[in-house]
């Protein structure tokens, strides 16, 4: 797996999914803008996908978690920074359940720099996975 193609791939995203949040929806640009973003995820999922979902399985058998595993653009956070997307309260990533926290909310976001899959529960986040 080459680690900056796939880090690449998820800044493009994370970049085009900023730039899209910024627009209006009357804005000219906003449709050709958001077929970019739906272009750039097709491609990571084809790219990616079995192998991100392999990895998003593993997560899932760590949590003891037997949630859906939803294509890996699902769990991209919305920003390149979720440091500041958790503290403005938005539901990033995937929700998912754990027979190792019942009752807990969690959810699971891929972010960058580097790749790795986060664990958010409540107000802390936990790294489970990084790409190598």
């Amino acid at each position: 797996m080459n680690v900056n193609a796939l880090n690449d791939a998820i800044v493009a995203i994370l970049g085009k999914k900023q730039e899209l949040s910024t627009m209006d929806y009357n804005d000219k640009r906003y449709d050709d803008i958001e077929e970019e973003l739906h272009d750039l995820e097709d491609d990571f999922n084809e790219e990616y996908g079995d192998y991100l979902e392999d990895v998003l399985e593993d997560v899932h058998g760590k949590l003891k978690s037997d949630a859906d595993i939803l294509l890996p653009t699902a769990y991209l956070a919305s920003t390149l920074d979720p440091e500041a997307a958790l503290e403005e309260d938005e539901q990033e990533g995937v929700w998912v359940e754990s027979d190792s926290f019942p009752g807990v909310e969690m959810r699971l976001v891929i972010v960058a720099n580097p790749p790795r899959i986060l664990l958010i529960l409540q107000d802390q986040e936990r790294v489970l996975w990084t790409a190598e």
